[in-house]
């Protein structure tokens, strides 16, 4: 086999692992795409609805893990069980935590998280991180994809304001 045979050959694998690694992000992207319509729907649903009602306006006036917060979720404790058990990205979902949760599981997670720092007092991702590590035990290789991930949003979120 000639010189130019051999490229040929290599650049044709190539091109079958470039498609194949496409389909595979692909893959990812369809679930990423329906939970994007349907993420956290039970909230808009009894039981969970009448609970939220009440209590999302007292949640986004206080901090995020303070012990006014911690409160207030024990007042929402039986919309949150119903909402953990219907909705997988919640580590809460699964008896096993984050261990029995996908990549598609953690990045909603992750998204969630960076979205309720937009509706709370004093919002702030790395608190919120910090927060979570201790909370469901997140080992230090996680926590820092989480705050690698945190970086890119801020950069995006910078490059996006007019």
């Amino acid at each position: 086999m000639e010189k130019n045979d051999k490229e040929a050959a290599t650049n044709n694998e190539t091109r079958k692992h470039i498609a194949n690694v496409g389909k595979f992000i692909n893959i990812i992207i369809k679930h990423l795409l329906k939970r994007s319509v349907e993420h956290d729907a039970s909230k808009l649903e009894s039981p969970e609805l009448e609970l939220f009602t009440e209590w999302t306006p007292k949640l986004a006036g206080c901090t995020y893990g303070s012990e006014e917060y911690k409160k207030f979720l024990e007042e929402l404790k039986p919309a949150l069980k119903h909402h953990y058990d219907n909705n997988r990205h919640h580590p809460e979902h699964n008896p096993n935590g984050l261990h029995a949760m996908t990549l598609v599981d953690l990045i909603e997670l992750f998204c969630d998280w960076k979205a309720a720092t937009l509706r709370t007092k004093d919002g702030n991702m790395s608190k919120s991180i910090d927060i979570n590590v201790k909370r469901f035990n997140i080992d230090p290789q996680l926590e820092s994809i989480f705050r690698m991930t945190d970086l890119l949003f801020e950069s995006e979120f910078e490059h996006d304001k007019p």
